[in-house]
């Protein structure tokens, strides 16, 4: 990438700082209140939490704590053979040894040094070598020497403050739409798991269920079908339909998945399964069990399942079902096996608790129809967003546009 400013090797202005692991034998060290960062957790640009957290006598012991507004790469995994992962801290944390803080000079501001290797990302992707076990790395050497431009600070944190308000804006939207989400899930829980629906005072309770509901099996609800994969996959990538993943649904942020990293043609169409926007889909791999919409047209592989033909139960309210029965599926398939896989015979058997009163079921639709509206609308709100901020990083670091 071209640009207006002179550079100087990164290591001449940023230390890097290698992270580690504090030993798993030695309960002292673990489940304390220090987040503790690996790879999988590198696909959020912010990092706030983890699911895994040390005592600050692990920090001491074999991890490395570092600052809020520290950046993090991912310098050897199995994704480095797609991307490069960048992260910034939101707190102050610790990390693994597949992990380098980098650590600047006064002269950096660290918002500025995050954004600018967002901006190089896939040309440092792309001197990723290979390493044991079919994994990548990053050489040291490589980082130490990625040129890094020659900009006054004050310019930096211009530039920073820019990319960071769109950034600041997507968060916002993320947390929103979590919030409707819990609250969609609690209204479920309390009227279909609980029984605290309204007027459940006046109903009696016979063989646990309040008089009058029924377990009625999804099968009797809808159809349940599976995606299809065409083979070899990668003769039919490069189309324009898009092609769902597992990983454009967890990046989304959202129960609404409106853009794919890959498109397949219309000869893979073919053989694949083609949904319209807005249909449910079922995670069947990966992170097994979790729903979501479609919110373009495009095509599913055999790792979804999908849900058409609803009868007397909406996509909203299947939707949260889905969700808050997703635990209990999954136990039903063995909490040992190495590869979970929900069949549609499996889903289908599954039992929902229905009232007999249509009544109750219109009015959570209702109200989740609505929570959904406002979901959508953040979900899009935040993809223009990220477009706008995608589109101007490399134009502002090349200084094409001024801060």
């Amino acid at each position: 990438m071209s640009s207006r400013w002179p550079t100087v090797p990164m290591r001449s202005e940023v230390k890097m700082l290698s992270g580690g692991t504090p030993s798993k034998s030695e309960p002292n060290f673990w489940n304390g209140n220090i987040p503790w960062v690996g790879s999988g957790e590198m696909t959020q640009r912010r990092i706030r939490d983890t699911e895994l957290h040390v005592t600050e006598l692990g920090a001491e012991n074999g991890a490395r704590l570092i600052p809020e507004n520290t950046v993090l790469v991912v310098v050897r995994g199995m994704s480095l053979a797609k991307e490069f992962r960048i992260s910034l801290t939101a707190r102050a944390v610790t990390f693994n040894q597949d992990l380098k803080a980098l650590k600047p000079s006064p002269k950096i501001d660290p918002v500025f040094l995050f954004y600018y290797l967002q901006s190089q990302r896939h040309a440092i992707r792309d001197s990723a070598t290979d390493a044991s076990h079919g994994t990548k790395k990053i050489e040291s050497r490589v980082l130490e020497e990625w040129p890094l431009p020659v900009v006054e600070k004050v310019e930096q944190q211009r530039i920073a403050s820019i990319l960071s308000a769109y950034d600041d804006l997507i968060e916002n939207s993320r947390r929103r739409i979590e919030l409707l989400e819990r609250s969609l899930r609690l209204l479920y829980r309390e009227w279909f798991v609980h029984f605290r629906f309204p007027g459940h005072e006046h109903v009696k309770i016979r063989d646990a269920l309040p008089e009058g509901w029924k377990r009625t099996p999804i099968a009797s609800l809808c159809t349940v079908g599976r995606g299809g994969s065409p083979r070899p996959i990668r003769e039919f990538l490069g189309g324009s339909v898009p092609w769902f993943k597992i990983g454009d649904a967890t990046a989304s942020g959202s129960p609404f998945v409106f853009s794919t990293a890959e498109k397949i043609t219309e000869g893979g169409v073919k053989n694949s399964v083609l949904l319209n926007p807005g249909e449910l889909i079922l995670s069947n791999s990966a992170t097994c069990g979790i729903p979501f919409f479609t919110g373009v047209a495009g095509c599913i592989h055999d790792g979804w399942l999908h849900f058409q033909r609803l009868q007397r139960v909406s996509k909203w309210f299947l939707y949260c079902a889905l969700l808050e029965k997703q635990r209990e599926i999954l136990a039903g398939i063995g909490e040992g096996a190495t590869q979970k896989n929900l069949n549609t015979d499996y889903v289908g058997r599954q039992f929902l608790l229905l009232p007999q009163d249509e009544a109750l079921l219109r009015a959570f639709d209702e109200i989740a129809k609505d929570m959904f509206r406002q979901i959508m609308v953040l979900t899009q709100l935040n993809l223009r967003a990220a477009c706008t901020r995608d589109l101007l990083l490399p134009r502002l670091m090349n200084g094409e546009i001024w801060a």
